[in-house]
């Protein structure tokens, strides 16, 4: 497998209520990420975040309400032979009330003392939750 066809391009929300970070977590999988998902062909990242949060949160984002917040690169949660790069955003406004579909088994608001006994995708453990806590956006 080449190098290219590893690399997993993703866009991440920061979705913040009450200074705590909402995360989600797929069926069949044992970790919590933030929402969002892989880029289609031809979509933007802030394309992708908005139809992301559509289909798993069932909010409505408009783009002007992304704030791009950083790129990250780590090893995939699921699968350490692929890299995930992930246009993190923060979204600062959005309609509807949060909640999980068809692919998230359930969601959850955290700060940056990750719960005892929970995995949480690296890019958000290593480098986004550290920033929030750092910027004062999460306890």
């Amino acid at each position: 497998m080449s190098k290219m066809s590893s690399l997993i391009l993703k866009a991440g929300g920061v979705i913040i209520r009450d200074r705590k970070l909402l995360v989600t977590r797929s069926w069949n999988e044992t970790f919590f990420i933030a929402p969002g998902g892989k880029l289609e062909e031809g979509e933007t990242a802030k394309q992708a975040l908005v139809r992301e949060l559509k289909e798993e949160l069932g909010i409505t984002v408009a783009e002007r309400d992304l704030k791009e917040f950083g790129t990250f690169s780590g090893r995939a949660a699921s699968d350490e032979t692929k890299t995930i790069q992930m246009k993190v955003f923060i979204v600062e406004s959005w309609r509807g009330e949060p909640h999980p579909s068809h692919e998230i088994a359930e969601i959850s608001w955290i700060d940056s003392s990750i719960p005892a006994g929970w995995n949480i995708g690296s890019i958000f453990e290593h480098d986004v939750l550290p920033r929030l806590k750092a910027q004062n956006l999460i306890n």
